[in-house]
């Protein structure tokens, strides 16, 4: 498969918006319960660093990062969600497109990536550990999904080796 990593663009909202609801039906990829509109999600999530893998006018994955805080000092702190269509999983796109995400998240001064991954989310934290990321703790029962399930959160965190050392 041909494809390439590319800037997200609000045209490729339909097709993020539905692989995003694709993970918000597993109920392991994320709290949520509806998909937000291209607005709401645009302002939560950093602009400099939302990419797509692409296929021709196929999305098959995306990654964005959102911030930890306003304060200035976690300025270099980010969370990051990664999603990719079920028909692509296991063949790399997760792979290169978070490899992606770090190496430019480097470039625009990120010095620390996080992710608050669901417990039963193994494929994720494999995906994580394989780029770098670290377990650093859990969260027990934070979050309840709309069915009254409780599930612990994974915290993973990869530290850069070029920025804020």
């Amino acid at each position: 498969m041909n494809y390439i990593i590319d800037k997200m663009k609000e045209t490729d909202w339909p097709q993020v918006s539905e692989i995003y609801l694709a993970g918000i039906k597993t109920e392991i990829a994320t709290f949520q319960s509806s998909v937000p509109t291209w607005e709401e999600w645009n302002k939560e999530h950093i602009t400099t660093c939302r990419f797509v893998a692409r296929d021709g006018e196929e999305i098959l994955g995306w990654v964005a990062l959102s911030p930890v805080s306003s304060r200035c000092v976690y300025a270099g702190v980010a969370e990051l969600s990664i999603y990719i269509n079920e028909k692509h999983k296991g063949i790399g796109v997760g792979t290169s497109l978070l490899n992606y995400l770090i190496e430019q998240s480097e470039k625009e001064g990120f010095w620390t990536l996080q992710s608050g991954i669901i417990r039963e989310n193994i494929s994720s934290q494999m995906l994580h550990k394989k780029c770098g990321f670290r377990e650093i703790g859990y969260r027990e029962r934070v979050g309840k999904m709309n069915n009254g399930k409780w599930h612990d959160v994974i915290i993973m965190e990869r530290r850069s080796k070029v920025v804020g050392i």
